[in-house]
């Protein structure tokens, strides 16, 4: 992989992590467009795990002072402190990883490969794309962030772990579930990205201890500069999107999703694209 694809696959993921669009869709269909799928897949594994890593580290620097209350509150209480609002968090955002760790576990072989195809992507682009619609128009959006409850915890989680499929968009489940809730638009991706810590940390630490000694010393200077393009990316969206949602909707999200759904689709059946 030369400098050039490196750093636009930096800014896709940077672009595209945090939004209800699907990452891993948006890299797949680049990785085909660019021509990378003669990259060998343990090499591909490692860079975009190490990318990965790079949005998530947007998400602990931008959250950084609600993570460690979160955490100071979640261990106090444990140890017999007392009780608030931000150790409840802390539990619920374990709770809400719970779903998406088993799925994970259980189907593994089938996330990696029968389901890693542009013929699912576009389906899930397209149907996902129309239910993000509805929750968005028919949610009241009246719950905020400190309304959470267990039950809602793990709906939202199961939300989360429909992202194991691609195209789905980790934060595209857990929005449509939180508006489908009555969660104002802000308080749903605010959690969404909160909930995605753990698991996102933890599936690309693994990855990348598990395949980053397939990335040839040439890679390396530009695996790491398209990680630090993915941060600067990914923690504008962070900022732009929470200031959008203020008053904006999740319809543009969606108008895209169907636009790529529909493109994607059509390219598989002309002949241009490769499942």
């Amino acid at each position: 992989m030369n400098f050039f694809d490196a750093v636009i696959l930096g800014i896709v993921q940077g672009l595209t992590e945090f939004l209800p669009i699907s990452s891993s869709a948006h890299i797949q269909i680049v990785q085909q467009l660019m021509g990378l799928g003669s990259i060998p897949k343990p090499q591909l594994t490692a860079f975009i795990a190490t990318i990965q890593l790079g949005t998530e580290a947007a998400v602990l620097i931008y959250f950084w002072k609600d993570i460690l209350r979160i955490f100071k509150a979640f261990f106090s209480s444990i140890f017999g402190g007392k009780k608030s609002a931000d150790s409840k968090m802390g539990w619920l955002i374990i709770i809400g990883t719970l779903p998406v760790v088993v799925i994970g576990l259980v189907f593994k072989d089938l996330i990696e490969n029968q389901l890693r195809n542009l013929w699912v992507i576009s389906a899930t682009l397209i149907t996902f794309g129309v239910l993000l619609a509805i929750a968005d128009r028919l949610g009241k959006r009246q719950r905020g962030i400190e309304s959470l409850t267990t039950k809602h915890g793990i709906l939202f989680g199961l939300g989360q772990a429909l992202a194991v499929i691609p195209g789905v968009s980790r934060s595209g489940g857990t929005i449509s579930v939180g508006l489908a809730l009555g969660y104002s638009r802000q308080a749903a991706a605010r959690y969404s990205f909160l909930l995605a810590i753990p698991a996102v940390l933890a599936s690309g630490l693994y990855e990348f201890a598990k395949s980053y000694k397939d990335l040839a010393p040439s890679d390396l200077a530009a695996t790491g500069v398209a990680t630090v393009v993915s941060f600067a990316v990914g923690f504008s969206v962070i900022v732009v999107l929470l200031r959008y949602l203020n008053r904006g909707s999740f319809m543009p999200f969606v108008a895209w999703r169907i636009i790529l759904g529909l493109a994607v689709l059509g390219g598989l059946v002309s002949g241009q694209l490769v499942a």
